[in-house]
């Protein structure tokens, strides 16, 4: 992918704008292909590929969840730690909405809306993380700390 530059999308403004120490990573994206797509094409363990998942709780509110590539939220864990009755994925539409990302490509950084970010605690004890830089096939990659400074996430137990 030598031809492809790396975007400079808002995520990476924000990045930029907090002194965030990152390296950029493109791959070939695969439509539904998720983490194990992108681990896979940077060589990388799915468990460090952090996904970011737009959902919301039983009044439609948003929220972002970020977990590791290769485990899944656990809604009803999640919804007890936050104090809601219910959370669950958004369709699509709704968090290309919310996020000014499209999904596939969606990043916790810069996004459309303003949405209290939910971070699985494992992730802050690892030694570097990837996570979507906002586009489709590019991913940042980071130390957990700097995430931790810029986003102020707060941490949960939810992978199931």
């Amino acid at each position: 992918m030598a031809k492809d530059k790396t975007p400079v999308t808002q995520a990476v403004r924000v990045l930029r704008e907090h002194d965030v120490r990152y390296s950029e990573h493109l791959y070939a994206y695969e439509e539904k292909g998720g983490t194990t797509v992108s681990a896979r094409e940077l060589g990388e363990d799915e468990h460090n590929v952090i996904k970011t998942l737009v959902m919301e709780d039983e009044h439609k509110k948003p929220l972002i969840v970020l977990m590791h590539g290769d485990r899944e939220v656990g809604t009803g864990m999640l919804a007890r730690q936050i104090g809601v009755k219910k959370v669950s994925p958004c369709d699509p539409k709704t968090a290309d909405k919310h996020s000014g990302y499209q999904v596939g490509g969606t990043s916790p950084f810069g996004t459309r809306h303003a949405m209290p970010v939910y971070m699985e605690a494992s992730i802050a004890e690892l030694d570097t993380i990837y996570i979507n830089g906002g586009k489709r096939g590019f991913l940042v990659a980071m130390s957990p700390a700097e995430l931790l400074r810029v986003l102020k996430p707060t941490l949960v137990s939810a992978a199931a």
